[in-house]
């Protein structure tokens, strides 16, 4: 039997995201053992009776003497919770073990490792993974999630090839593309395209469920309401978190689509026909295009 690709794979933060991970991981036979790290007793318990890791604890510090070349470290908390982990793992994880991420924006991570660490170490592989579910919780953790998903990498000067080059064997082993970029062009395109259209999925609902007074408002929803509203079902601290973290970058999508909304709000008020087609129509151009690029990926992926 081959060896695995890693011996010991520790996530901390035992959800959608590091538990699917995990399941991905334990179900490819790309690692010795899954270790789960979870604040709650009762989350720890949970996490191994789904069979989502082998062993759990409340601590990293009670493991971290097992640890050393060839184990993975995935932080799979808040955004704003990194802080803490990276404080316990300066405390007592070894500088030979691989750590790496899944937070939705690196920016906050890169200075909360500058805060902890005084620089970013070399062991630290920045990292997102580009998929997700309006589920939660440890029983949301699906071995697939990330097939056909993007994992987006964001080293920087001093990151260890070795680290860098484990963890994006470890992403493509439960069927990611991992592409790389830098830390500030992820939080800005991440900003863009899905930190954006959070805010307007939950500012709807809201508004909708909160401003309108009228009780028939989602009992006659359709099919397209409930497809664009479904990301605003997601883990409301999750992204209170992102929020706060990537707050330049979102708010000034968020000005650029005010502003575009204004002048759409215009439109309609003075029934100009030209404006509203040209918009309607630009969208809808750029939308199929969208789409016919995703189904290619999606065929190639297949023939893979």
């Amino acid at each position: 039997m081959s060896q695995p690709l890693i011996n010991k794979f520790v996530v901390v933060g035992i959800g959608l995201i590091g538990g699917s991970l995990a399941t991905g991981l334990k179900q490819r036979g790309a690692c010795a053992e899954v270790i789960g790290i979870a604040r709650k007793s009762d989350t720890c318990t949970e996490a191994v009776n789904h069979g989502v890791v082998d062993r759990a604890y409340t601590s990293l510090c009670d493991i971290a003497g097992e640890l050393g070349q060839g184990d993975v470290i995935f932080i799979a908390v808040p955004t704003l919770s990194v802080s803490a982990v990276l404080d316990e793992i300066k405390s007592c994880v070894a500088d030979s073990v691989t750590i790496t991420d899944g937070a939705s924006v690196k920016g906050s991570v890169q200075r909360a490792a500058e805060a902890v660490f005084g620089v970013v170490p070399p062991q630290f592989v920045l990292g997102h993974p580009i998929a997700g579910s309006e589920k939660s919780g440890v029983t949301a953790a699906n071995p697939n999630l990330y097939e056909n998903h993007r994992v987006i990498l964001t080293p920087l000067e001093n990151t260890s090839t070795q680290h860098f080059d484990l963890v994006t064997r470890m992403w493509q082993v439960v069927g990611a593309e991992v592409l790389s970029m830098s830390v500030a062009e992820h939080d800005e395109v991440l900003g863009a395209t899905s930190h954006l259209p959070h805010v307007i999925a939950y500012s709807l609902v809201d508004t909708l469920a909160q401003d309108i007074k009228n009780p028939n408002i989602f009992r006659y929803a359709a099919g397209g309401f409930r497809d664009f509203t479904r990301i605003a079902s997601s883990d409301p601290v999750m992204w209170h978190d992102i929020m706060r973290a990537n707050k330049t970058a979102i708010l000034q999508s968020m000005d650029l689509f005010i502003d575009n909304l204004s002048r759409l709000r215009s439109g309609i008020e003075h029934e100009d026909s030209s404006y509203l087609l040209s918009v309607f129509s630009r969208a809808k151009e750029a939308r199929d295009e969208f789409t016919l690029m995703l189904a290619k990926r999606h065929a190639a992926a297949k023939e893979d």
